[in-house]
Formats: structure tokens, sequence, C-alpha cells
């Protein structure tokens, strides 16, 4: 398994740890109200923070482990990183494009906010498993 191939396995297992500790969070403080009405900012901020601070970790202990793994990225890795960036990224513009009309419908934050973050948490799924796929199969021919 390829350095770029381990760190598309760990940010996809933390962004989905990340992102299901948070609705944990956030749907255990309702206690029977509006999910709208339950705060949820800082465990939203928390979880990005924690998402990022766990995959930085996480990619320096298996780097560690591994001291002789090459850190040499070919062109496959370049080709294979742009491809999952580029099928993640679609994700992003739904998420903005979502937040925009809710903004307009002037929904509350908390939709808005959370509409954003499972766009991201989405983005970053689906690219990381198009990589993971990739890695596995091989480039597709166009």
């Amino acid at each position: 398994m390829t350095l770029e191939e381990r760190r598309a396995w760990i940010r996809l297992v933390v962004a989905v740890a990340a992102y299901g500790g948070y609705v944990v969070v956030v749907s255990g403080r309702a206690g029977g109200r509006s999910l709208a009405e339950v705060p949820y900012a800082a465990a939203l901020l928390w979880s990005v923070g924690a998402a990022i601070v766990a995959a930085i970790v996480v990619e320096v202990v298996i780097g560690a482990a591994s001291p002789k793994a090459s850190l040499v990225k070919d062109v496959r890795d370049r080709e294979i990183g742009r491809l999952g960036d580029h099928v993640g990224q679609s994700f992003v513009v739904i998420g903005a494009v979502s937040a925009m009309l809710m903004a307009l419908a002037e929904w509350d934050g908390f939709w808005i906010a959370n509409v954003i973050y499972l766009c991201f948490v989405l983005s970053a799924v689906l690219g990381n498993v198009t990589k993971v796929i990739v890695y596995r199969r091989s480039l597709p021919q166009w």
C-alpha cells in the first residue's frame, strides 16, 4: 500500500468518525427539543478541529511506524489525487449552493451550518473512496 493510499484511508476513516461523533453529540443534546434549538456550534467546531488533529497525528504515527516507505509521489499518485479531488469537489459545490438557497429562504443557522458540514464530509468521503478504489484497480482510460 502506497503512502498516498494510506492517507486516503486515514482521511476517510477520520472524516466518518468525526462526523458520526458530532451527530451523536448533537442528537443526544436534543432531549425531545427541535434540533434547531440544540447548541451545536461548539460541537461542530470541536469535531472539525479534532478531525484535523487526528488525521495529522495518525499520519505521523503511521509514517513513523514505516520509515522506509517512499515519500516520493509519482505520476500515478498525482493523477489519482487529482481524480479523487475532482470527484469530491462536487459536494462542496452542492453544499455551497444549498447553503446559499437556505440563507435566501431565511432558514435557521443550524440547518445551514449542518448542510455545509455534511457536504464537506461527503466531499472527503467521496474523494477518498474514489482514491482507494482507483489505487486498488487502475486509473480509468478516457
